[in-house]
């Protein structure tokens, strides 16, 4: 445990926390192309995540985001997402929210309150024609939408709105991020004290762009992650994953508030 890390943590009021497709890996949630199996893996990822593709064949890339909205419902928050809530709850934390580029709702299903989706989310889907947002229907008793069908091609539901097809709510290649969501983040890291990067390559921008504000504002950013190359650079560094190095970081500054 970095000492450094902890006392960085104990001043800071106002932190923010950038999470990439690792901090949810332990949840067992595949990555963007590891979740093409069975059916799925007979196509490119790059084809059904695309607005063309979708307008070629709404049945297959609908049915790939249900596969994969189905996969988040029967995965549960890992101690790292627990451990983020509790952050929050600190004595002496004014503030905390978590910048995601990951599109599952395990974040929220944790207990974390200030939730900022750059890619978008699979819970979030839209119409394609006018952007009027869809509510699924079906829900389980503690609101969450239900498994559905299995693995198939399924025909997307229609606005209630205009009649055009429903769309996935994520980020597809081609698309610029949501810019409310975008802004807030920039808000945010602006006036952070503190930036933790969890799980994620810092390779994707403009996410990627986000560390380097805190950084021009001379306010500490570490990464917290199993990959010793990502520890290259000026930005500090610690190897741990994010269910094992969060719970264990949140504890150690507890015990540094008696």
């Amino acid at each position: 445990m970095p000492v450094d890390l902890v006392a960085d943590i104990r001043a800071a009021r106002r932190i923010v926390v950038l999470t990439g497709a690792g901090m949810s890996a332990e949840s067992g949630i595949a990555t963007f192309r590891d979740a093409l199996t069975g059916l799925w893996s007979r196509f490119d990822p790059q084809t059904l995540a695309t607005r063309e593709g979708f307008k070629r064949d709404p049945a297959l890339v609908w049915g790939w985001y249900e596969a994969r909205r189905r996969g988040v419902l029967n995965a549960t928050p890992n101690a790292g997402h627990l451990a983020l809530r509790d952050l929050a709850a600190m004595d002496g934390v004014a503030d905390l929210a978590i910048v995601t580029q990951n599109v599952d709702n395990l974040h929220e299903r944790a207990g974390s309150q200030q939730v900022i989706h750059l890619h978008g989310s699979l819970f979030a889907p839209r119409c394609l024609a006018c952007a009027h947002a869809y509510a699924y229907a079906e829900t389980d008793g503690a609101g969450q939408t239900s498994p559905g069908e299995p693995d198939r091609p399924v025909q997307p539901p229609r606005c209630t709105h205009c009649g055009g097809p429903i769309r996935p709510g994520v980020v597809w290649f081609g698309e610029e991020l949501p810019t409310r969501e975008w802004a807030q983040a920039v808000d945010r890291v602006r006036e952070a004290d503190l930036l933790l990067v969890v799980g994620t390559s810092g390779q994707v921008y403009p996410a990627a762009s986000l560390p380097a504000i805190v950084e021009q504002n001379g306010r500490p950013v570490w990464i917290i992650d199993p990959d010793e190359g990502l520890a290259k650079g000026t930005r500090e560094f610690w190897n741990s994953t994010a269910a094992a190095g969060l719970p264990a970081l949140v504890a150690a500054c507890a015990r540094k508030q008696h």
